[in-house]
């Protein structure tokens, strides 16, 4: 319990309140010449493992763990004296192996380094981009061709993201064999990373015009300590380098080969062009390019086969003759539709070609089959028409164009909704600044110099100038100055954090006031926003299949339909052979055959829109029109598969069950006076201050005023921010200060029993208190909290009615938590979770065999907000929190959590009631083609569309 208050008490001292400014340049800060403590370079934390012999008992192993003790920069050792063995952690900026190894040996021992499991150092993970999938059977096609090979322990293809992601051996595979093995498989492949644990650069050199240049300028970089592996592309003169970080950096390789060639040599960070975006916006103009061209030709080919054909004057003349029986309808449709079959649906041969090379059938096979059964049938009806002088045939052209047609239509819409997978890491990777100001400190800790440059060329150990209103460059810890950072992109929390000298900041993060002045000790891919990046592209990779009924009935399904087209072509063959059938039933221009030859066509024609295929895109537009219209935005149909299933909902707090926003609550008046006059005084020493808590106080105490937004308030003397305490002022005469209890103790005023008690009352309400003293005397005290949202309770209540047990995970404290959870009636809280570890609690969830749903708004949920079975953004969040969600709660109402299952639970009903009707929709409509015996094929063929719609709108 008295941790617990102690923590509640600390909140105002965690924010702190120091507002004073920082020493005007050019009166230089000096820089202290000893090191930080160690739990400040945690970032930068290092393990190693050393062989020790010579310890015969645990006084040996006593004197070796204090011999490693003593070293600077030691976070822990441990000795083992049965195994001969020391594991330690440390900090490479301060110490290093060498030393610690010498620190062994001199307390009287033989001591080896004892490097890395070699095992474990070949197990990497590179990254693909996967160009050409269509469909789940791509990507399927992709992972078995991957996992085949010997070395591969794990692939996942993600065809949202069009991106693989391969765990495997380096020793037994390379990441260029695994390239080869995707585009053996029928798909063009792009490295993006090879996952392995060093920092990479692109350079641009400019003033290269020999191979002997380039030789000089690898041989000088490959000379300094740190460089690993140099690539050279001679075509885009860039240089790849891989590195060490700790050892050198960006930074070094441009001096050094600008200095290489007297000058005649120019580096520079190789620009980035945004390979993966354009690549997609390209396949967009594509897909676009290809519709509208596509309708060019197909809505005359629509007009002429189903309209015109109904319009006395324009029919007599589609129906004139051309040659014999042919008629200028035939030829038009034949003209029009040959372009969009063979050059706007070129894609689909080489699809089908790819997928049946490997063994397998995508919907692009059944896209071909059908559309050539159409289109082939048409041209021999066309042909025969033209040969003939009784025969009156029917033509598909229409069908196999307006197929095309709407199946682009639906590709373009597709990665048009693809797109929007990679928004939330481009938005998480914006968040870095793209300048930063580099310090030169001299031997005396003295700033000479200030430099902006690129914030790529940062490297380990420089001194970064943060000025307030600026984004944080890169992690680090403050070594001058003191302010208050807004975390809130990073940690979602909604207080800024008082940073001074020691304390960490994050890259990405923002400088509210103050100057402050760091030391990187995280950069590139180390960095806490690059892992958050990470968290969210694994996330995004272990996504399951949308269509998973579907996609196991489309397996089947291809082989089924050839089979039931051959075999309805067969029936009525034999039939018709044996006279099963009365003879009326063949038009005079065809025999036998050539009636079942068109009953099997039909069933080929009808099976390729793929009824199944369109029974949850048709439930989804629904149910996502009918969530959008309250307020619950639904990205696809993932979210409906998997919410209706959810029985375990994780709840971040801060915006989500509370508010966000810290406000005052209640005041406790212990003097007789009225509470304008209180507030009055109290607003008028805090206006003063920038802390968010001073913020509320004067934003309530403006409602005691007759002018709410422009109020004057009284003049302040001698106002003083003491750092995490509170503040002091002189107003109207009186000595008013304003913080928590340590402020009161150490200006030696009494804080009185019923204060003490108050206190403590609103501090297990997880409310903050603060004092108010007037002349030295506590008249008063003020809580602040942040509060609940409107309806949190009773939608917790409501979830518990439906079984769906409630958890909340927060980056606050266990008080905080623990208070909000008990009022909020959560049972399960986890509090003080950083963002990796909201993301492994989902998944240990999920292991649990529970579907779980993740409710958050800030970045740091993002990655457990794609982790989740179903992710669900409040609207008011972050922007990367909405875009790596799938349900979005516009309103950001928590009642609309229940909406979001409810909904999803109706609408996957109405998923599978689809397939069935889907089922039933491709067996009648093959029965009713097989009734169809006109020998006009646009009556035919306007009827089935009729009939088709008809269905589907009873869906």
């Amino acid at each position: 319990m008295a941790s617990k208050l102690f923590a509640l008490a600390c909140i105002r001292n965690e924010s702190c309140r120091d507002l004073s400014p920082a020493p005007h340049y050019p009166s230089m800060p000096k820089y202290p010449k000893g090191v930080p403590v160690q739990e400040n370079m945690e970032g930068s934390e290092a393990k190693a493992l050393f062989s020790v012999l010579g310890m015969t008992c645990s006084a040996c192993a006593g004197s070796v763990e204090k011999a490693i003790k003593r070293l600077p920069g030691i976070r822990d050792a441990a000795v083992d004296v049965l195994n001969n063995k020391a594991q330690v952690l440390f900090f490479p900026n301060f110490v290093n192996e060498e030393t610690i190894r010498e620190a062994i040996e001199d307390a009287g021992f033989e001591a080896a380094l004892i490097k890395d499991d070699v095992d474990n150092k070949s197990v990497q993970t590179c990254r693909f981009h996967i160009k050409g999938m269509t469909c789940t059977s791509c990507s399927r096609a992709v992972e078995s061709a991957l996992q085949g090979i010997n070395g591969v322990q794990n692939a996942q293809v993600a065809l949202a993201t069009e991106e693989a992601e391969i765990r495997y051996d380096s020793k037994i595979v390379s990441h260029n064999q695994l390239l080869e093995a995707i585009e053996d498989a029928g798909f063009e492949a792009i490295l993006i990373s090879t996952g392995e644990d060093k920092s990479k650069i692109q350079l641009k050199v400019d003033g290269v015009r020999t191979n002997y240049s380039m030789r000089i300028i690898e041989e000088s970089l490959q000379a300094l300590p740190g460089v690993q592996d140099i690539e050279y592309d001679p075509l885009l003169n860039k240089v790849s380098l891989s590195y060490k970080p700790d050892e050198t950096g960006p930074r070094n390789f441009i001096q050094v080969i600008e200095s290489t060639g007297s000058g005649r040599f120019k580096a520079m960070i190789f620009p980035e062009e945004g390979q993966h975006g354009s690549h997609r916006q390209e396949e967009i103009k594509q897909y676009y390019k290809s519709f509208l061209w596509s309708l060019i030709f197909t809505i005359p080919v629509f007009l002429t086969s189903m309209v015109f054909m109904y319009i006395p004057g324009i029919k007599q003349g589609l129906d004139s003759k051309v040659v014999k029986m042919l008629t200028k309808g035939e030829l038009l449709r034949w003209v029009l539709s040959t372009p969009v079959q063979f050059i706007i649906g070129r894609r689909f041969y080489i699809g089908s070609y790819k997928a049946l090379r490997n063994g397998s059938a995508n919907m692009d096979v059944l896209i071909a089959l059908g559309t050539n059964a159409a289109y082939f049938y048409s041209v021999y009806t066309v042909l025969r028409a033209a040969t003939s002088m009784d025969f009156n045939g029917v033509d598909f052209f229409e069908t196999s164009s307006m197929l095309i047609s709407f199946i682009l239509l639906g590709k373009y819409l597709e990665v048009l909704a693809k797109g929007k997978t990679s928004e939330a890491i481009a938005k998480l990777m914006n968040l870095a600044p793209e300048t930063a100001t580099l310090l030169t400190i001299d031997g005396h800790g003295n700033v000479v110099s200030e430099k902006e440059i690129d914030s790529r060329l940062i490297q380990k150990n420089d001194i970064i100038k943060i000025i307030p209103g600026a984004k944080v460059a890169s992690d680090g810890f403050v070594i001058w100055g003191q302010s208050h950072v807004n975390e809130s992109m990073i940690t979602g929390e909604a207080r800024p954090v008082a940073k001074r000298k020691g304390d960490a900041v994050i890259g990405g993060t923002v400088n509210e006031n103050g100057v402050l002045h760091i030391q990187v000790t995280r950069v590139g891919s180390e960095s806490a926003l690059s892992q958050i990046v990470r968290l969210v592209e694994s996330a995004q990779m272990a996504k399951a299949p949308v269509q998973k009924f579907a996609d196991r009935i489309s397996k089947y399904f291809v082989p089924l339909v050839i089979v039931l087209a051959f075999g309805t072509w067969l029936a009525w063959f034999l039939a018709g052979k044996f006279n099963a059938y009365p003879k009326s039933w063949i038009p005079s221009s065809m025999d036998s055959f050539e009636l079942a030859f068109q009953f099997g066509i039909s069933v080929m024609v009808i099976a390729c829109p793929c009824a199944l295929g369109l029974a949850t895109p048709t439930a989804v537009m629904v149910g996502t029109g009918v969530g959008a219209s309250q307020g619950v935005l639904i990205k696809g149909g993932q979210a409906l598969e998997n919410a209706h299933k959810v029985d375990c909902i994780v709840f971040d707090k801060t915006g989500t069950l509370t508010i966000g926003k810290p406000v005052v609550v209640s005041t406790r008046l212990l003097k007789n006076m009225v509470l304008r006059e209180f507030y009055e005084l109290v607003a008028a020493t805090e206006v003063n201050s920038e802390h968010p808590l001073a913020k509320a106080i004067v934003e309530y105490a403006k409602k005691f005023g007759e002018d709410e937004e422009n109020h004057v308030w009284p003049e302040a003397e001698d106002f003083v921010s003491i750092t995490g305490h509170g503040v002091k002022a002189t107003v109207q005469s009186k000595e008013i200060i304003v913080g928590n209890k340590s402020l009161m103790l150490e200006s030696h005023i009494f804080v009185p029993v019923d204060a003490e008690e108050v206190l403590v009352e609103m501090e297990e309400m997880a409310q903050t208190g603060i004092l108010v003293s007037i002349n030295r005397e506590v008249v008063g005290l003020i809580a602040i909290s942040d509060p609940l949202k409107p309806g949190a309770r009773d939608a917790i209540s409501i979830l518990k009615s439906m079984n769906v047990r409630s958890i909340m995970v927060t980056g606050d404290n266990w008080g905080t938590a623990n208070s909000i959870a008990k009022e909020v009636g959560i049972e399960t809280v986890i509090a003080e979770a950083k963002p990796e570890q909201k993301a492994e609690k989902v998944k240990e969830l999920q292991s649990m065999g529970l579907t779980v749903a993740m409710v958050g708004d800030g970045i740091n949920d993002s990655p457990a907000l794609v982790a989740a079975d179903v992710g669900m953004a409040i609207g008011a969040g972050t922007d990367i929190a909405i875009e790596a969600a799938d349900i979005v709660l516009m309103k950001s109402n928590l009642e609309d959590v229940i909406t979001a299952i409810d909904l999803s639970r109706k609408t996957f009903s109405r998923i599978r009631l689809n397939y069935i009707w889907a089922l039933d929709y491709i067996i009648s409509t093959m029965q009713f083609q097989q009734l169809v015996s006109e020998p006009h094929g646009s009556v035919s063929g306007f009827c089935r569309n009729l009939y088709l719609l008809f269905r589907y709108c009873t869906c």
